[in-house]
């Protein structure tokens, strides 16, 4: 008997130690976003711990095909992680929602109540918590950066993906914004890599002088054609995530991702630590990054404004 539990101890204690799975889903494809779960996993590294040794990862990325989020939510609450975190949109958080009402989820997500992701802030309930960014309501002031690089335009033009879900509310933004200038607003409409394309030519023809890019995960992906043919139409342009003016957009303005992702790791590490998502309350993204790059600045023609010069988180030489 004496013999049996010495044998039998350590495989308990083994048991007991055994390290945590933290299930890692998004919208968007992982070659776009690699640095972000990077970030997140800075996140828990932060708390000291070490991936395959104290955590490990399971990742399911949708590559900005929603038809796949049910599945692919599915399939990763299959393995039983000990926390999910979700990103890329409320639609993939949903997905991991509609897939467990009773594995903690972390998430950095726009507008979280709006999109029925929780109730309250403080009080998010059930088993969701995480970092609410803004998405659909920094076209205004994406457009006014972009006037101080073109204030002689009066044409603009606002690009948006019909099909991503801030859609509506960035337009309704823009349109507002348009509002109270006297600058015509051009719209045009993609949710394709041809219909990008098509788009352009339509600014082109509608003879645009600066562009709003709105918010959409597919647009990251894509985002190379997309500066490829704002510069082949010597188009300004303002993005609205800092990896387009890293590989080549004139400038962009947005939630400071990065810090958003690091911030839930850091909710993940007190999950895993005991304390429920309900008591953790919905944190408010409060960094913003402007980010100009200046070798495409003197590819238009364009001198960056002393008062951009002199907001900017980061200029790209």
């Amino acid at each position: 008997m004496m013999a049996g539990a010495a044998t039998a101890w350590p495989i308990a204690a083994h048991a007991q130690q055994a390290m945590p799975v933290v299930g890692f889903f998004h919208t968007g494809e992982a070659a776009n976003f690699r640095h972000l779960a990077a970030a997140f996993r800075q996140g828990l590294a932060d708390a000291g711990y070490v991936e395959d040794r104290t955590v490990a990862f399971e990742y399911r990325w949708a590559d900005s095909q929603y038809d796949r989020l049910p599945a692919l939510a599915a399939d990763l609450v299959s393995r039983n992680p000990a926390v999910i975190f979700a990103a890329g949109g409320p639609p993939g958080v949903l997905a991991v929602k509609n897939a467990t009402a009773t594995i903690p989820i972390v998430f950095v997500s726009g507008d979280p109540i709006r999109f029925g992701l929780i109730k309250s802030l403080s009080r998010p309930e059930a088993n969701l918590t995480g970092i609410g960014i803004f998405s659909s309501s920094l076209g205004s002031k994406r457009l006014e950066m972009l006037r101080h690089f073109v204030p002689s335009a009066t044409v603009v033009g606002f690009l948006m993906n019909p099909t991503y879900f801030t859609a509506e509310d960035e337009l309704k933004d823009m349109q507002e914004a348009v509002h109270a200038t006297r600058l015509q607003l051009v719209v045009v409409r993609a949710s394709t890599p041809s219909e990008i394309n098509a788009a352009f030519d339509t600014l082109a023809e509608r003879r645009v002088q600066a562009l709003v890019i709105g918010a959409s995960t597919a647009f990251t992906d894509w985002r190379r054609q997309i500066i490829a043919l704002t510069l082949r139409h010597k188009m300004p342009s303002v993005h609205f995530q800092h990896e387009f003016a890293t590989d080549g957009g004139l400038m962009s303005y947005g939630n400071n991702l990065a810090d958003s992702y690091r911030q839930a790791g850091a909710y993940v590490d007190r999950i895993l630590k005991g304390v429920k998502p309900a008591d953790l309350p919905v944190q408010q993204a409060t960094k913003f990054e402007l980010v100009i790059n200046l070798k495409t600045a003197k590819a238009l023609g364009l001198t960056v404004p002393l008062i951009l010069q002199t907001a900017a988180d980061e200029v790209i030489e």
